[in-house]
């Protein structure tokens, strides 16, 4: 004679918490408090390179907007991570312009971020409460670009909070590289072939 054995609601209870945190982990995996305030974001969503493919799967990729915030010529000499929907660069260049603190040329904010973001938005159908991917070099200019759009209205925005190619070492034989973190140091899938479709063509 065989016996069921029924769980209490309170086993029951704890085994669907247990399943929630687990389901839950990889989007909770970034401390805000370990993070750099520039990468910081009002909205409190942060995904590291690693975990994006994971993210990308259980929400459908269908459904999320992800978009890379760099420069074009990023793109063209550094590369593109695979899935983006396309290219919204936060900042241009201004190679007319020095700026000696960051001993780089004078980067400014995209005065036609809003609506070249709005474009890919409706290209892909997406509304203001979906899940909204960012990706930037290293997780500043995605942190700008989610608070730009929550200040918008979206309020499903999340930041890749070490980018395409990752942080610099701070010591070692990598010191002052981009070695640390990030996609390209992920192993994840990218390429120096650009898509027409989802390049970023200045109007």
């Amino acid at each position: 004679m065989t016996t069921s054995r029924r769980l209490s609601p309170f086993a029951a209870l704890s085994g669907l918490f247990l399943l929630f945190a687990l389901i839950a982990a990889p989007a909770r995996a970034v401390d805000p408090a370990s993070l750099a305030k520039i990468k910081v974001t009002k909205l409190g969503l942060y995904l590291e390179a690693k975990d994006v493919p994971a993210f990308l799967d259980r929400h459908g990729r269908d459904k999320v907007l992800f978009l890379d915030l760099r420069t074009p010529e990023e793109q063209l000499f550094v590369g593109v991570p695979d899935g983006i929907d396309g290219a919204v660069p936060f900042g241009i260049m201004h190679y007319d312009k020095w700026d000696d603190a960051k001993n780089t040329y004078v980067r400014n904010p995209n005065p036609d971020f809003l609506s070249q973001f709005e474009l890919r938005a409706m290209d892909k159908d997406t509304d203001k409460g979906d899940p909204i991917l960012l990706i930037c070099r290293s997780g500043d200019r995605s942190a700008l670009g989610a608070d730009f759009l929550a200040r918008h209205g979206y309020t499903n925005v999340w930041s890749v909070v070490d980018g395409f190619e990752g942080d610099t070492a701070k010591d070692g034989p990598g010191k002052g590289k981009r070695v640390v973190n990030g996609w390209k140091n992920a192993g994840l899938p990218w390429s120096y072939q650009l898509d027409k479709a989802k390049a970023h063509i200045a109007k």
